[in-house]
């Protein structure tokens, strides 16, 4: 693995030397942007909105509209907001982990202690275990302010990128039902409904992404130029607008497989 990051975990006055890496990857199939005539790859192109002519990498610089006027800023400029951000992840403070909701949990990365960190690294990770708790801190990386918790993961610290409060959308907006009230026995039943589609031990592994399986048999299909049909899908809507009935008509549907 290629590390993205290298720099430091604050842990009080303990420094901690660290490298950042990447815990996901991509599992979609590669699809090339193509020209419907003739299939000819598709390229991107930087393009001057003034001259229309192509503008190499070397010449692009970044810039903030400020009175109608661009501040052009460099890579030096980037490391003045705050060099030492850019360097270390400090750690702000200690939380439970459920005090957090999903709603902010965005992109998980590794973190591999460098020479010399080894022991202090294993001693945040163990604390950490100990405590039940998850560390908050925040570092920039590719110019960028970000939110992160740490926490232990078998051997490894896991870094997961949250999100600000100030990016998380209000849904007081959306008209979400709040006057509405369940029956007991429909609210039973549910529950009922729930516990049978709860597996005496789960794991993620078994869940797979089938849709891209599916799409290489209609390419290899196209490719040896066989004819492909579509399968017939129609969504039946359940008639009856009892809810119980739904729910006991549920019960007795076979428990579906993960795909």
């Amino acid at each position: 693995m290629h590390a993205i990051w290298t720099g430091s975990i604050g842990f009080g006055l303990v420094n901690i030397p660290v490298r950042l890496f990447s815990a996901t990857q991509e599992s979609r199939l590669d699809l090339d942007m193509l020209d419907k005539h003739g299939h000819a790859n598709i390229r991107y192109a930087r393009i001057n909105a003034d001259s229309g002519k192509e503008v190499p990498w070397a010449n692009i610089v970044k810039g903030y509209k400020y009175h109608d006027e661009y501040v052009v800023l460099t890579d030096t400029d980037f490391e003045k907001v705050s060099p030492k951000k850019s360097k270390m992840i400090d750690i702000n403070e200690f939380v439970k982990e459920e005090s957090i909701d999903t709603t902010y949990y965005e992109t998980p990365y590794y973190l591999e202690p460098t020479k010399g960190g080894e022991k202090a690294y294993v001693l945040l990770r163990e604390a950490l275990k100990h405590s039940g708790k998850v560390a908050l801190g925040a570092y920039v990386l590719r110019n960028k302010e970000n939110l992160c918790l740490l926490k232990p993961q078998g051997d490894v610290i896991l870094l997961l990128k949250i999100r600000f409060a100030e990016e998380i959308r209000d849904y007081e907006e959306l008209n979400i039902p709040k006057d509405i009230t369940v029956k007991a026995a429909e609210l039973k039943m549910a529950q009922t409904l729930i516990n049978q589609l709860t597996p005496k031990k789960f794991s993620m592994a078994k869940y797979k992404d089938t849709y891209d399986e599916e799409l290489m048999k209609i390419i290899e299909a196209k490719a040896k130029g066989k004819k492909i049909t579509t399968p017939k899908f129609k969504i039946v809507h359940n008639k009856s607008k009892d809810l119980m009935a739904q729910l006991k008509a549920s019960l007795g549907t076979p428990k579906k497989k993960a795909s």
